[in-house]
């Protein structure tokens, strides 16, 4: 934030405004200050670098003996004449003969002070250069940067900036609102959309703020629902700002955009289709082209990280993730349709990307791949729906969109989002109602969603009808998947024969066409069929037939999670409680690898039938209130077979008699409070109550989670070698170095360097990597 106020230069200005927030950000610098000599606050234009250097500064008043002195780059111009703003700032007058940086550097060598350089990004080299030499020759002095990149020099050490916490953006609205709207307040009334707005503007305090200025002749309602046209909206307001760049937030945009070379820009720009985080391998296919070589993307793209452009997220199993902010992104879209076509290239590129990777998973879902592609997919969800929008919205587009749609049915049912998917999908049949394969395809699997939510009626009619496009079509796969699920839900629905003669048709179709993924679809389906009509001895028969497909070595790990379950299912039809909770449980660990929830609420459900059986009923009840909150995510409870619905209710009865209806009540509730990730871990250890705590699981060796060059890292680390020395050591460059060490960081869960070092320290023993390469000397 600005920084500019009537003052004597160098001196620390006085806070006019409440500082909000910031509360961990401020305890880390004064953490990183107590220890290092170049601390440097780094993020993009407008998220608050300034106002944090300022406030951490002012409490550390007393800490210096010589004080605290701050030089403000943002007006400089000319690299040349950083000496002139730091002398200026320091008191500093010119002497006659004498180089300017040599006076200054001859004042800082014997005095003990904090110096801090705020918005070194416009001239990095010079700060860089001025805060490398001041390290070697000022031993008494420490620096605190501000920039939108690193300066990269030995022993700097840098801390990432983010977008205020919701609340704390709130509380920034309402204290700037009121200066602007006398007496404002949050109440019921304006909550949300203080909330939504802050949340369109991505927590950006610079955004907050002028977005409060427009209340002078917009209200908050009508600005919240305006935001979509945010640049425009925003422009104007406080004239009297002390800096130019905080007149508005296109101008604190456009700064960091002239700051980048004609192809970083470039590459902003395209990179603005992306709607969420993004990979690599994504930005290599869909950026590359006219001006953009594929092997100089890499090149670029780090660039517009180090200017904060690109933020680097640690949620992929490499780390190697990146996402623009909401308003960066806009930003990129305004200058990416102002390139003429480019825009529309980019769009359909990102579409035949993400349709690309959903039919890699469609085609490897039954082998060992399956679980990572299937959290690629999670990972890219913002994408995918952006590209189905996209598909789904052109004439040319529909067909590829349904497919895309389709192809990810294990994914829509796996992560509980059967209704997103039946909704893409009925909105590109609805667009395009001629038979093709596309729309055969499409009607198949969101009549499969819609059975898995349990709407029978609808999804018997869209079966049907299926079956009916598929052979307009010549769609022979589609035709037997539809005729096989019409045989099943007819016999679900009271006509067994019928249902027995559309199954054998649709078996011997599968047997002529041969497609594993199907046939394997098919016996497991059926046999949920068989369980949820109590004949066990025909839905494990189906079950067994699955498996053989699917191979012991297979690595597939969803449907044998959901067989495992049919099985269990097919245990209590027997009437083998004991058999039904092993069987429930071994199901869950398999749900539990991809947060899978339409198994897990099969599983939770059968747990508390067995727990009921076994005299557990405390447990029952949180169970039952567990599962119930996730069918009510993912449908009805056990497909809405009534033979089920009605153990259910003998289920829920009998417990809520043998503990009292206030008891079961708050256990109920509790359960069905639950995260589904807790509730799993707890239905796992088979406690009585979802109030107990787990045990605590000490954080493993290095060695059980590092790689072989992380162990190595790790080591280097704790002889408390700086990320340029670890990379001099090891032969790499000092960015491999700084992403080494910020995987150990996230793998091991550490917020500091410390931690590694005294984690290393107390696992270290000759020969622990076990790889034939020489350990590190203990700490």
């Amino acid at each position: 934030m600005a920084l500019g106020y009537s003052r004597r230069t160098g001196e620390l200005p006085l806070e006019v405004t409440g500082f909000v927030g910031r509360s961990a950000e401020l305890d880390r610098i004064r953490e990183l200050l107590a220890r290092a000599r170049l601390v440097t606050l780094v993020g993009p234009g407008g998220v608050g670098k300034s106002r944090l250097a300022l406030r951490a500064a002012l409490t550390l008043k007393g800490s210096y003996a010589d004080g605290i002195v701050l030089a403000e780059l943002s007006s400089l111009h000319d690299p040349e004449l950083l000496p002139q703003a730091v002398a200026s700032a320091l008191g500093l007058a010119e002497q006659s003969g004498r180089v300017l940086l040599d006076v200054v550097m001859e004042h800082l060598q014997e005095r003990r002070l904090l110096l801090v350089l705020d918005t070194c990004e416009h001239h990095l080299d010079a700060c860089a250069f001025l805060a490398d030499l001041l390290l070697r020759e000022a031993p008494g002095v420490t620096l605190l940067a501000t920039s939108r990149q690193p300066l990269d020099v030995p022993g700097e050490h840098t801390l990432h900036v983010p977008p205020l916490a919701y609340d704390d953006a709130a509380t920034l609205f309402e204290q700037r609102a009121a200066a602007v709207v006398p007496g404002f307040r949050i109440n019921a009334g304006n909550h949300q959309d203080v909330l939504a707005l802050c949340r369109r503007l991505d927590c950006i305090p610079l955004a907050i703020e002028l977005a409060t200025v427009r209340l002078r002749a917009i209200p908050l309602d009508q600005l919240t629902a305006r935001l979509e046209h945010r640049f425009r909206v925003l422009t104007g307001g406080r004239r009297s700002a002390a800096l130019p760049r905080h007149q508005t937030l296109r101008t604190a945009i456009d700064w960091s955009h002239d700051l980048c070379s004609a192809e970083e820009r470039l590459l902003w720009a395209r990179l603005s289709v992306f709607a969420g985080p993004f990979d690599l391998a994504a930005v290599e296919e869909v950026c590359s082209g006219a001006g953009l070589p594929r092997e100089e993307i890499i090149e670029h793209l780090i660039g517009l990280v180090d200017k904060s452009v690109v933020l680097r997220v640690l949620d992929g199993d490499d780390g190697s993730r990146y996402r623009l902010l909401d308003t960066i992104r806009e930003y990129g879209a305004d200058r990416c349709a102002a390139l003429g076509g480019e825009q529309e290239r980019c769009r359909a590129r990102h579409r035949t990307h993400y349709l690309a990777r959903v039919q890699h998973f469609y085609e490897t879902v039954l082998t060992s791949e399956q679980v990572p592609l299937y959290w690629e997919l999670y990972r890219d969800l913002a994408d995918l729906r952006s590209a189905l929008d996209y598909s789904l919205s052109r004439p040319d587009g529909i067909r590829p969109g349904l497919e895309m749609a389709a192809r990810l049915w294990p994914f829509w049912v796996t992560a509980g989002l059967s209704k997103e998917g039946r909704y893409w999908l009925g909105k590109g049949i609805d667009a395009d109602p001629e038979p093709c394969r596309e729309r055969a395809l499409a009607m198949l699997w969101r009549s499969l969603l819609a059975l898995v939510q349990g709407d029978l009626e609808p999804a018997l009619a869209g079966f049907e009808a299926t079956r009916e496009v598929a052979g307009q079509a010549g769609s022979e796969l589609d035709l037997a998947l539809a005729t096989g699920y019409t045989g099943g839900v007819r016999w679900l629905l009271g006509d067994p024969e019928t249902g027995q003669r559309l199954l054998d048709e649709a078996l011997a179709r599968q047997h002529r066409i041969n497609d594993r993924l199907s046939l394997v679809v098919f016996h497991y389906q059926k046999g949920y069929m068989h369980a949820v009509l109590r004949d066990s001895a025909a839905a494990v028969e189906e079950c067994e037939k699955a498996l053989l497909l699917l191979g012991d070595e297979s690595g597939e790990c969803i449907i044998k999670g959901q067989i495992l379950v049919i099985e269990a299912m097919a245990a209590w039809g027997r009437g083998e409680p004991a058999e039904c909770v092993a069987l429930a449980r071994s199901g869950l660990h398999r749900s539990r690898e991809v947060h899978e929830m339409f198994g897990a609420a099969n599983s939770l459900e059968l747990l508390a039938w067995g727990a009921a059986e076994l005299a557990s009923p405390r447990r029952a009840a949180w169970l039952l209130g567990a599962a119930g909150a996730l069918w009510r995510k993912v449908g009805s409870p056990m497909m809405g077979a009534t033979v089920y619905l009605d153990d259910h209710a003998r289920v829920e009865s009998a417990v809520r008699a043998e503990l009292g209806e206030e008891e079961f009540a708050r256990l109920f509730a509790q359960g069905a409070e639950l995260p589904l990730d807790r509730a799993v871990e707890l239905a796992l250890v088979d406690t009585d109550t979802p109030a107990v705590p787990l045990p605590r699981q000490s954080v493993p060796p290095p060695g059980d989670t590092l790689t072989r060059r992380e162990r190595q890292v790790a080591a280097l680390v704790s002889e408390g070698l700086t990320n340029r020395e670890i990379s001099e050591q090891l032969v790499i460059s000092k960015r491999t170095a700084d992403a080494h060490v910020e995987h150990i960081l996230a793998k091991l869960g550490f917020s500091s360097r410390a931690q590694i070092a005294a984690l290393a320290g107390q696992s270290e023993e000759p020969g622990a990597a076990g790889d034939g390469t020489a350990q590190a000397p203990p700490e």
